[in-house]
């Protein structure tokens, strides 16, 4: 029995690995992920030997994702990048899943995720690569255009009755006014052409009078 044991955890050593769903994902902001690593078990290994760490590798630096020793999850490990945003099923663990659930993905969430689990029988590690890129804006809603243009035609314009009456009367009174006004312009015209000042006629009449006496008189 010890014999076969031994056999089998040899076997399942030289075998382990760890393996992901799909080597790629993409995504946007503010949307939620799940990312999953399966790995090979040991039905006669407890699951306080197991051991795995993630994290995320950019080209600034490793941030810790999810980190589990001996069973237990370490959540003070995790990087203050993820604090609150990472989910992990415990159920599915004894099956040789790590199934973790991001939410609320930012820009800086993008790299390369890689899981390293390790174990008494065995280790090995699993990659992701993660690009989650800005959230499409978003159309603004469209406004009422009031500016004119060489395309468009707007309707015709109608008037109300009492509107057309008004206009009417004003056009009246108008032309009414210029006939008046044009009548006591001729008048006056016509009276100043054949009015003559009484007295210029009297002082003139009586002048060349005088003047004529006097003329005899010499």
């Amino acid at each position: 029995m010890l014999l076969r044991r031994g056999l089998d955890e040899l076997e399942v050593s030289l075998i382990f690995l760890v393996n992901v769903t799909q080597t790629s994902y993409q995504a946007e902001e503010n949307q939620d992920i799940t990312l999953e690593w399966t790995f090979t078990t040991n039905p006669h290994i407890s699951s306080t030997s197991l051991n795995i760490f993630c994290e995320l590798l950019t080209v600034l630096r490793p941030s810790v994702l999810f980190h589990l020793y001996e069973g237990i999850g370490v959540p003070e490990s995790q990087d203050e990048q993820f604090a609150g945003r990472v989910q992990w099923d415990k159920d599915v663990l004894r099956e040789g899943r790590l199934r973790l659930h991001v939410s609320r993905l930012r820009t800086e969430d993008s790299g390369l995720y890689k899981c390293q689990v390790a174990t008494d029988y065995g280790r090995s590690s699993g990659r992701y690569w993660l690009n989650v890129t800005a959230a499409r804006d978003r159309p603004e809603p469209e406004t009422l255009n009031t500016t004119s243009s060489s395309n468009t035609t707007s309707p015709p314009r109608t008037e109300s009755p009492g509107w057309i009456v008004l206009y009417c009367g004003l056009a009246l009174t108008a032309a009414a006014l210029l006939a008046a006004g044009s009548y006591w312009f001729r008048k006056r015209r016509t009276q100043r052409e054949h009015y003559s000042p009484p007295e210029i006629s009297g002082y003139r009449s009586a002048d060349v009078e005088s003047l004529t006496t006097e003329t005899n008189q010499l």
